[in-house]
């Protein structure tokens, strides 16, 4: 009888460890880390980073933001972006400690073009026919023509310290009716400001053989539906303008590409190339020097100088 008591005793200590080792593995098992995000990298080394990839087919599409936009050349490798833990987040600033007070070692740099507009830059390299700067992780090459002059900035000025002011059409009345705008339809300031400059270099009354007028160039049609009354203002013209491009922006899914393409040779032509870039030199000339610019790809010195050809 002893012995049968000390068996079930046995069984029952054998459980209870049983059940408190399946207790400790389930506290100590980790969760898969989540998914924020993937950082796609190029077979020329150019890397970005992005919210979701997907594949059409053969085709590689991103999302970033509110914008989606095809891959442009060869891909290297896409590499999913984990979610830290809690246990590394607490443990970051153990080890980034040492760097994370270590003071910036390059100034701010102002590039000033000749029509009056500026823009911060991260780096610049200044050749003889103009210069390379790099902004974003984005390289482009800026022709001698272009550049007005290249000022770089004590770390102490108030520019330096001034939050989104990296870019300026010479005008704050101009700049803030960009932003305003822009800001109010949905559309990164940014890019409106590069469509202007691009359009009439910030002249308020600039007009094209073909009659599109103002900063944004709006043809007589587009301004008379968009309700404009004095193409020649600036603040009617931008209101328009902007409009205009979140009309594109949705008709085209948020595809920058298609966007700038319409805006320069109209939403009908890309449709009728099948929602692609028509092949006109103008517009795909177009499409390429904003979207360089904008960030849509990237560049190194001594690559190619055309970016990679629109979607097709």
């Amino acid at each position: 009888m002893c012995g049968q008591w000390k068996q079930i005793t046995c069984a029952l200590v054998l459980c209870l460890l049983s059940a408190l080792a399946t207790k400790a593995q389930d506290k100590t098992a980790k969760t898969p880390p989540k998914i924020i995000g993937y950082t796609i990298t190029l077979a020329d080394g150019y890397s970005f980073n992005v919210d979701e990839v997907n594949k059409q087919g053969d085709e590689t599409w991103y999302r970033k933001g509110n914008i989606q936009r095809q891959v442009q050349g060869p891909i290297k490798s896409i590499k999913p972006i984990l979610e830290q833990s809690k246990a590394e987040a607490a443990e970051a600033p153990k080890t980034v400690t040492a760097t994370a007070t270590k003071p910036e070692t390059s100034n701010p740099i102002w590039i000033y073009l000749v029509d009056g507009a500026k823009f911060r830059v991260d780096q610049v390299q200044e050749q003889a026919d103009g210069a390379w700067y790099s902004r974003h992780n984005v390289s482009i090459f800026l022709a001698k023509e272009r550049i007005s002059r290249i000022e770089y900035e004590a770390p102490s000025s108030p520019a330096a310290r001034t939050k989104n002011a990296d870019w300026t059409s010479g005008s704050p009345a101009i700049d803030q009716l960009i932003r305003t705008n822009a800001n109010r339809v949905g559309i990164d300031p940014y890019l409106v400001f590069l469509v202007i400059e691009k359009e009439s270099r910030f002249h308020t009354r600039a007009v094209s053989p073909k009659g599109a007028m103002g900063l944004m160039q709006l043809m007589p049609g587009t301004a008379r539906r968009l309700g404009v009354r004095k193409p020649f203002d600036a603040a009617e013209n931008i209101r328009a303008g902007t409009q205009y491009m979140r009309e594109l922006m949705d008709l085209f899914e948020g595809k920058v590409d298609l966007v700038l393409a319409s805006y320069n040779a109209g939403e009908g032509a890309v449709l009728k190339y099948g929602r692609n870039v028509p092949p006109y030199r103008e517009t795909r000339d177009y499409v390429k020097t904003i979207g360089k610019r904008y960030g849509l790809t990237g560049r190194q010195p001594g690559a190619q100088t055309d970016v990679p050809e629109p979607q097709r």
